[in-house]
């Protein structure tokens, strides 16, 4: 009776710490999918914000790129020319290397285009066509600030039949002065982002190994390698920068299409080459700065004393 008994409190004793051990892993489960979420979210948030610089840099080039393109140098020819001349100096014109577009206007078309203006035509009371043929250089974006205009209008001059060079000083260097300074201001921008971001996601996958620091101890203990024990955080780090990424990318994604949706013209500056950069970053980014985290904080663990784990 007594040994019956026995058994019975022994088999009840064991159906407890089983039933306690089932509760604790799965409160444990629970927990670590809860800090995988917390991270994977944290990391998509602070990887939206450089993408998002990362973005802003790139269109900024792409856009300083299309306003200099698109500064105009109006080169004005003798009223004699011929249309034979005049289309001998364009074929000269396009070949030159700082020459990115070239549009010839003739006498006709000029007094067409100042009659539409004026609402009248000219050459009734004057006479005479007062207009002159010309020739309107679009420049590529390397050669659209004054210092390269000031020897690109001595060489136009040097030209037969061209008469005087005609561009906005004032507007070049302005434009040339502010995107230098949006340049560097998203410089900076981006610099500090990168860091800021770096210490951010440390602290998250930090606070998710901290969890498990006696684990990672215990491992120590019974013989396993730095790399043994450090692999599966790494991995598990990498999955969740992964994840991150795509959040990151499709929320960029979605910002784009609204502001597509807004502007069509947009396009002009957004390039695939843009986007396709932009999500390389995203995604180099959020793997590389997850897994080097989790690396540095296994380290930092496993360089510990046991006494240590216990006052941190």
């Amino acid at each position: 009776m007594v040994i019956d008994n026995y058994f019975v409190f022994l088999r009840s004793e064991f159906h407890y710490c089983f039933k306690a051990m089932g509760k604790k892993r799965k409160k444990t489960s629970s927990r670590q999918g809860l800090q995988a979420v917390t991270l994977c979210i944290s990391t998509a948030l602070v990887l939206i914000l450089l993408g998002l610089v990362v973005f802003s840099v790139l269109t900024a080039r792409n856009l300083s790129a299309y306003v200099k393109q698109n500064l105009v140098v109006t080169v004005f020819l003798d009223n004699e020319v011929t249309p034979s001349e005049a289309n001998k100096l364009a074929t000269r014109l396009k070949s030159r290397t700082y020459v990115n577009g070239l549009d010839y206007i003739s006498k006709e078309q000029a007094l067409k285009e100042g009659t539409e203006m004026l609402g009248a035509d000219p050459s009734e009371f004057i006479g005479e066509n007062p207009f002159s043929s010309s020739m309107e250089l679009t420049l590529k974006s390397d050669y659209a600030n004054n210092d390269s205009l000031a020897w690109i209008a001595k060489e136009l001059k040097a030209y037969p039949k061209v008469t005087e060079i005609k561009y906005q000083k004032d507007l070049i260097e302005a434009v040339n002065r502010n995107l230098a300074k949006i340049s560097l201001v998203l410089l900076v921008l981006a610099v500090l982002l990168t860091f800021v971001s770096f210490s951010l996601i440390n602290n998250t996958v930090r606070l998710g190994i901290y969890a498990r620091r006696f684990s990672i101890h215990t491992m120590k203990l019974v013989g396993a390698s730095w790399g043994f024990i450090r692999r599966p955080f790494v991995r598990r780090a990498i999955i969740v920068g992964l994840i991150a990424a795509v959040i990151a990318c499709l929320v960029l994604g979605g910002l784009i299409w609204l502001l597509y949706r807004h502007e069509p013209e947009i396009l002009t500056v957004i390039t695939w080459e843009v986007l396709a950069i932009t999500a390389a970053v995203v995604f180099v980014f959020g793997i590389l700065i997850t897994a080097m985290c989790a690396s540095i904080s296994v380290n930092k663990f496993l360089r510990m004393k046991a006494g240590e784990l216990y006052k941190i």
